[in-house]
């Protein structure tokens, strides 16, 4: 039986399945959004959520009975715990006080599709490895900010107080600069005051939007390289004693099965 388990994990076919679960699970939580739709489908929906939640217990009993009685092999997996945590969170009672964080649980089951998808598994791991660079580029930005605030707040808050009034005001309005949103009417009204003053603009927007947004993108593409070599030497690693165990047992199976075939085939001929 724990074969068995084995080889249904492990087939491609069950990991479509799993996903095509969580798409489906991804609409009924879209459609739970109408008034309409839940007035006259209401009891079809949560229906289609209890099946979804129970397809998605009965797939983790699966990976967990799968590895048994090496219960680390699973709860070791951080992406295992994610799921794992995910499944416990939809069990809350969707009455009551709790109504809210049930529904909240039940949104989270779309996440799932990043844990069930290997090539989204490498992208999130990327971003997760780098944190610690963008963290720099970050303190690098709130440099420039600052530095950039303070002085838009002395250059033109008498002028356009709606843009420069304080500090935090100023911090706003490079945000808004940064983005790109509409930030020439911001720039025209200083010149009204300061002809010069688009220099102040445009050097701003070339070291906070060009510089500084391509410095994450460096630093993105840098990671998801090294996360893809590490995955590379991950599948080149050799194989464990227990999986060469594994692969020992199903050849020994398969040639027992040979063999009793081809005695019945003798037996028959004679």
């Amino acid at each position: 039986m724990q074969q068995m388990a084995q080889r249904i994990v492990a087939h491609r076919a069950f990991e479509y399945s799993i996903i095509g679960v969580i798409l489906c699970s991804a609409v009924l939580i879209g459609l739970e959004t109408s008034a309409e739709i839940m007035l006259d489908y209401g009891s079809w929906i949560a229906l289609g959520n209890r099946i979804v939640l129970g397809i998605f217990i009965v797939e983790a009993a699966l990976k967990i009975y799968a590895v048994a009685p090496r219960f680390r092999l699973y709860f070791g997996s951080g992406w295992n715990l994610f799921d794992f945590t995910i499944i416990l969170l939809a069990l809350i009672p969707s009455a009551g006080n709790l109504a809210m964080v049930a529904r909240l649980a039940r949104l989270l089951r779309v996440l799932r599709l990043i844990s069930a998808i290997p090539e989204l598994r490498l992208i999130v791991a990327t971003l997760m490895r780098s944190i610690p660079s963008m963290a720099n580029i970050m303190l690098l930005m709130g440099v420039i900010f600052y530095i950039y605030a303070v002085a838009g707040q002395q250059l033109f808050h008498a002028h356009d107080p709606e843009h420069w009034r304080n500090l935090g005001i100023s911090l706003l309005t490079l945000f808004r600069i940064v983005t790109l949103e509409d930030w020439t009417d911001v720039m025209y009204t200083a010149m009204d005051m300061h002809p010069l003053s688009w220099i102040y603009f445009v050097s701003f927007v070339v070291m906070g939007t060009f510089v500084i947004v391509n410095l994450f993108i460096a630093v993105v593409i840098n990671n998801l390289d090294e996360a893809k070599q590490a995955r590379l030497e991950e599948m080149r690693q050799p194989p464990s004693h227990d999986e060469l165990l594994k692969e020992l047992e199903a050849t020994r199976q398969a040639l027992a099965s040979l063999q009793s075939r081809l005695e019945e085939s003798v037996d028959s001929r004679r």
